[in-house]
């Protein structure tokens, strides 16, 4: 018998990756500077922690230029949102005591 955190996708676990996974799942894509300011972290740790999740096949990252500023979109991957979707169902068995899926 193996206790289900063992299924916790080490990727998608800290903290900001969890919040940054959780910002972009209920949206089609969110611009960077809102996702920043929504889950509270500085430029440069929310670039680290998005570089991570795209080189996973996470998250995919749109850049483009409005009037003469550049701008950066985020957005989940399928394969983004399905590891999100598997992440939740393993928490979801830790917390609810389910431990068998």
């Amino acid at each position: 018998m193996t206790h289900p955190r063992h299924g916790l996708n080490e990727i998608i676990h800290a903290p900001v990756r969890l919040s940054i996974m959780a910002a972009l799942a209920p949206v089609e894509k969110a611009e960077f500077r809102f996702l920043r300011d929504t889950i509270e972290v500085s430029d440069s740790l929310l670039s680290k922690h998005m570089l991570t999740l795209e080189e996973a096949g996470y998250v995919r990252v749109e850049k483009a230029f409005v009037g003469k500023r550049p701008r950066t979109w985020l957005a989940l991957t399928e394969e983004g949102r399905a590891a999100f979707k598997e992440y939740t169902s393993v928490l979801r068995r830790i917390t609810e005591g389910t431990l068998h899926a």
